[in-house]
């Protein structure tokens, strides 16, 4: 599996062979949008515009080439308590689980978590300026889920508040299952 980071929220995950494209927002935002027509695209947050032929962007369990989704409701990062207007999306890739919370609060409820399951990757976008969990409330998600890695692309204030050092800074995560260990690793990803 590989990983990388395209900007915004926008995530790509190249799995057996297949493109997983994750809040693929470029466009709104004055870039170029990364989704082609055979990717699957996901999107936490309501669908955007985009070219692919295979879109999901709420809660359900679906299965495309080889790859397990499930859409996990949430509640988004600026609704009122009680709405889920977010979806957060677990993959099951062979021996990978992977989450990817997309904008939501960071306050998950027991039913969550116990769909979310065990977690070897945990993506959470972080940002802060309302739209976007902060950095203590991406701690809380980290400290809930207890996955085996997080890659993020800018999280200084995060690590002071998690007392973390990153463990590599990288362009592209190619992770191997044999690679994970018991402890959670930061992964800092750079924008490609």
């Amino acid at each position: 599996m590989d990983l990388q980071f395209h900007g915004a929220n926008c995530i790509s995950l190249s799995v057996k062979g297949r493109k997983i494209i994750l809040d693929d927002n470029l466009v709104d935002l004055g870039s170029k949008s990364i989704t082609k027509t055979e990717d699957i695209a996901l999107f936490t947050n309501g669908k955007v515009d985009t070219p692919s032929e295979l879109i999901f962007d709420g809660p359900g369990e679906y299965e495309v080439s080889d790859v397990s989704v499930t859409g996990i409701s949430a509640r988004a990062h600026i609704d009122e308590e009680g709405k889920t207007n977010a979806t957060m999306f677990k993959l099951i890739a062979g021996d990978q689980n992977i989450l990817v919370t997309g904008h939501i609060y960071p306050d998950l409820s027991e039913a969550q978590l116990e769909s979310i399951g065990v977690i070897d990757i945990l993506i959470v976008p972080v940002g802060g300026n309302g739209y976007t969990v902060d950095p203590v409330g991406a701690v809380k998600l980290i400290r809930a889920i207890e996955p085996k890695i997080v890659p993020q692309q800018d999280l200084s204030n995060a690590l002071k508040e998690m007392a973390m050092e990153p463990k590599d800074t990288i362009s592209k995560l190619r992770l191997k299952p044999t690679e994970l260990s018991d402890v959670t690793q930061l992964i800092i990803l750079e924008k490609s």
